[in-house]
């Protein structure tokens, strides 16, 4: 399958190094689409047009305010849509382009490692298009979770905003073992691996989360001494003002 990216940005090239397919690219910045297409060993084209004209499926990842203005580019050529733009319903895009086969994908970052989470909402025609072909690309980018389209915008919160909060937590924890005398390089890097290796066991189901707290942490021990603290900072309200101001509920 031939597959085409319109939007050579961050998560546009994350998602085309996971894929480590040789795509062909098109962005309105040609000098970043060149950069991207050399790097996969694709082509880089000069325009929308063209792109949906050789590609099977053409994968949206522009602004998303320029859905209709190269879905107009395009003029028809398009077999099949996948987009990744944030905020924009699967309707939205089928009605963008009529008649065929349209797919939704929300991915984080981390798929840019293989080891990202995808959400993905099917539009109305997508059994028409390589739906099955597609999610076998996609699967080589980590979890992909389907989900209703009502439910992609929580899921963004957790999983598509959360690699900057728990970023921010490895930076907090590197910083404040800098502060008690450990070395930047390895205080950073023992944050880090320990929050992989930790993700590892709750992910792969070798521990629940609260299994794992009782495990680490002894009565009056350190790590409890720890914990009490964290609660004490309000971690928990932080985290859930972070979810709610992602969603805009406004709850709390």
């Amino acid at each position: 399958m031939v597959i085409g990216l319109i939007g050579a940005g961050n998560m546009g090239s994350a998602l085309a190094r996971g894929l480590g397919e040789p795509l062909l690219v098109a962005d309105a910045d040609g000098a970043r689409a060149e950069s991207l297409a050399v790097e996969l060993e694709g082509e880089a084209l000069g325009s929308s047009a063209e792109l949906a004209e050789r590609a099977d499926l053409v994968v949206l990842a522009h602004k998303p305010a320029q859905l209709h203005e190269v879905a107009a580019e395009t003029g028809g050529r398009a077999r099949a849509v996948a987009s990744i733009l944030g905020g924009v319903g699967v309707a939205t895009v089928e009605a963008a382009y009529p008649g065929v086969p349209a797919y939704r994908f929300m991915p984080n970052l981390a798929v840019e490692a293989r080891r990202g989470v995808v959400c993905y909402t099917p539009g109305t025609r997508a059994a028409d298009g390589p739906e099955r072909e597609l999610l076998g690309l996609v699967g080589r980018l980590g979890t992909v979770i389907e989900l209703e389209e009502a439910l992609i915008e929580p899921a963004t919160a957790l999983m598509g905003c959360a690699p900057a909060f728990f970023a921010l937590v490895v930076e907090a924890l590197g910083e404040a073992g800098v502060r008690h005398g450990l070395p930047p390089e390895r205080a950073a890097l023992m944050a880090c691996e320990t929050m992989a290796g930790t993700a590892a066991l709750l992910a792969g189901r070798e521990l629940e989360t609260a299994e794992l707290r009782r495990r680490v942490t002894s009565s009056g021990g350190s790590t409890a001494r720890g914990l009490a603290a964290l609660e004490r900072g309000g971690v928990r309200s932080a985290l859930d003002g972070a979810v709610d101001a992602v969603v805009g509920t406004g709850r709390r």
